[in-house]
């Protein structure tokens, strides 16, 4: 006599439903969460931070961009960066750094040439050995196509001579030499430069004593960091 087997039906759970619902609802959490994330972007610093990028692995045109933060990450300023290290890399072949800096601020890429390389005291007379520091910023003016903006500086000593009346006007008409010296030699189109005098009113270092004066007497040669590109 064959026995029965005993069969075992299968009952549905009724909170099986439970498990979907708890599903779709995290999946509807994390859509909005997306979209909320989407429209806080700020769009200026994600262009900037594409830019940066496409900027450092050379996709595209290589132009410059500001340093932007997303996120609390800096993104740096690969164009004034490269822009700085060619600069300093062309002083350095020609031995001639001393009374020269390079620096990177809020304006853009400073070069900064002390009084001594370029003048005598108190003129604005262009020594000859100012020409081959200018022949060497030149081509990277006309490489990049910044605005230029050439300043004069002086320390706070008064002028005791007859042609300029105040520092102030000595810093302009140096700035202004070495504008001319640019431009006659046909070195650098005139409409990437601009000039500007400060006399003493921006100093560097302390006028209290000579070291600080004479870092004080300088031109700023600054190539501008164009704004708002990517």
């Amino acid at each position: 006599m064959r026995r029965k087997q005993k069969t075992t039906e299968d009952h549905d759970n009724p909170d099986r439903w439970v498990v979907s619902y708890a599903d779709f609802i995290t999946l509807l959490f994390a859509l909005f969460t997306t979209l909320y994330a989407i429209s806080h972007v700020d769009q200026t610093k994600l262009k900037r931070f594409t830019g940066s990028m496409k900027t450092a692995f050379k996709v595209g045109p290589v132009e410059a961009v500001d340093t932007a933060v997303i996120e609390g990450i800096a993104v740096p300023n690969y164009a004034d960066i490269g822009l700085e290290n060619e600069l300093r890399e062309g002083f350095k072949k020609f031995a001639i750094m001393e009374g020269i800096s390079v620096s990177r601020d809020e304006r853009g890429v400073v070069v900064s040439l002390g009084e001594t390389l370029l003048f005598e005291s108190g003129t604005a007379e262009l020594r000859a050995a100012a020409r081959p520091l200018f022949a060497l910023v030149a081509p990277l003016i006309k490489q990049t196509q910044r605005t230029v903006i050439v300043e004069g500086h002086t320390d706070n000593i008064p002028l005791r001579n007859v042609r300029f009346a105040s520092n102030m006007e000595l810093s302009a008409a140096r700035a202004a030499a070495v504008f001319s010296s640019f431009v006659t030699e046909d070195l650098v189109n005139p409409d990437q430069l601009s000039t500007a005098g400060y006399g003493e009113y921006r100093p560097v270092a302390s006028n209290a004593a000579p070291e600080g004066r004479a870092l004080n007497r300088r031109i700023e040669i600054i190539f501008v960091t164009p704004r708002g590109r990517v």
